[in-house]
């Protein structure tokens, strides 16, 4: 199974942008500063996310990034589609060939489990991750 930095920073600048797009569209440079990703690499990042409609962009001052869509219709899933990352514990990518041209032994375990993962992360959305930051913050703060 393999998730990379590419998918993983996705989702962590989605949910930065999530988190703050109350104060307007936000920059891939401010971004960058409080998540520590390189901004080149945010730009690659976001000219998929741009073009998957997940976010769309402003020139100029005051510019920068927004969601898409609503918070509460953008999938953990979505996102990581976008960059072109998946989540797949097979190791022949669901082709069943993984063993010489045959399905090997475990290949029905390995299924079940990218199956499994695949709804988890599309029943997750952007709204459900702020939901529980914020929640988060609160008990910290009363602690």
């Amino acid at each position: 199974m393999k998730l990379t930095s590419k998918g993983r920073y996705a989702v962590t600048a989605m949910i930065d942008i999530a988190l703050n797009q109350e104060k307007g569209a936000i920059t891939l440079a401010l971004i960058s500063e409080r998540q520590g990703i390189s901004l080149s690499y945010l730009e690659q990042l976001f000219s998929k996310l741009k073009k998957a409609e997940l976010v769309s962009s402003a020139r100029g001052p005051g510019g920068g990034y927004r969601l898409g869509r609503l918070a509460n219709e953008i999938s953990i899933s979505d996102i990581i589609r976008a960059v072109d990352e998946s989540v797949d514990a097979r190791k022949c990518g669901g082709k069943a060939n993984c063993h010489g041209g045959n399905q090997c032994l475990s290949h029905q375990l390995w299924s079940e489990l990218s199956d499994t993962i695949d709804s988890f992360l599309k029943n997750i959305t952007l709204h459900d991750i702020v939901t529980r930051n914020h929640a988060e913050h609160k008990i910290v703060a009363f602690a």
